[in-house]
């Protein structure tokens, strides 16, 4: 497997106001531990330790909390100035760093592993796609943790949550990043997303006509690209550190793994 990918860390937030800072006494949210590691500091060893990413940066308010989070593992990782928001400190992120491909994941990325990472890159490397998703399907995730809330968007024949992990493999794939900026603030409403791309989309999506496939299918046509879904076979992908109780969750997988 090639180790030529660029990884980017989304760790930007809202500080001490950030409702799990705030509720865990700590003065970001990136640098709350999770069973005892700060959680972009588990993001980091994950993408240090694939065998395909290359170099990593992190797009964050200042440097100063990634030295918090991250101690002696800070050495050769850039740290780049975060945005007003996601979409816009990817591309930002993107352009300061334009060796494609771009592996784009997040800080509250708790469980990310190694093996997750080289699967995604291993299917991106070789989709032909200028911009990819990586997705989980409810019966896994449910299977394995019936316990876990999630957000699922429902299509024809399947029920996928988001993994908070991208590719964009060309130059053509920061479109869907530009088109982002609008989608973030309805990313939980799946028929706003859908509704985005037309009348006709958004009545194909209501009626259940719809299929995952067809979803990407559209979204390529409308920017004049190629996007495609990558379904991730790993529960754990599909669970980020939001809430107190995916805290719990993740710390309760955690202890079941080997440690760091």
């Amino acid at each position: 497997m090639a180790k030529n990918w660029t990884a980017i860390v989304l760790a930007g937030g809202r500080g001490p106001d950030d409702p799990m800072a705030k509720a865990y006494g700590v003065s970001h949210k990136c640098v709350l531990p999770v069973n005892g590691v700060p959680m972009l500091r588990r993001v980091v060893d994950a993408l240090q330790k694939s065998q395909s990413i290359a170099s990593i940066a992190i797009s964050i308010e200042s440097p100063a909390i990634v030295r918090e989070a991250l101690a002696e593992k800070v050495s050769g990782i850039a740290v780049i100035s975060s945005e007003t928001s996601a979409p816009l400190s990817a591309i930002v992120a993107i352009r300061k760093n334009s060796a494609f491909p771009v592996l784009i994941t997040t800080a509250d990325h708790a469980l990310l592993t190694p093996e997750m990472v080289d699967y995604f890159c291993e299917h991106a490397g070789r989709n032909g796609a200028d911009f990819s998703a990586g997705l989980a399907r409810a019966e896994v995730i449910l299977k394995t943790y019936p316990q876990s809330i999630r957000t699922f968007f429902k299509f024809k024949q399947d029920r996928v949550s988001g993994c908070n992990i991208f590719d964009v493999h060309t130059g053509k794939g920061l479109r869907i990043l530009e088109q982002w900026q609008y989608l973030e603030a309805v990313r939980k409403n799946p028929w706003r997303l859908v509704a985005a791309f037309g009348p006709l989309a958004l009545m194909r999506f209501l009626l259940g006509t719809m299929s995952l496939d067809d979803v990407f299918a559209l979204v390529s046509k409308r920017l004049g690209l190629i996007a495609r879904p990558i379904l991730m076979p790993f529960a754990e992908a599909a669970i980020d550190v939001d809430k107190p109780a995916d805290l719990d969750l993740a710390e309760t997988i955690l202890r079941s793994r080997t440690p760091l």
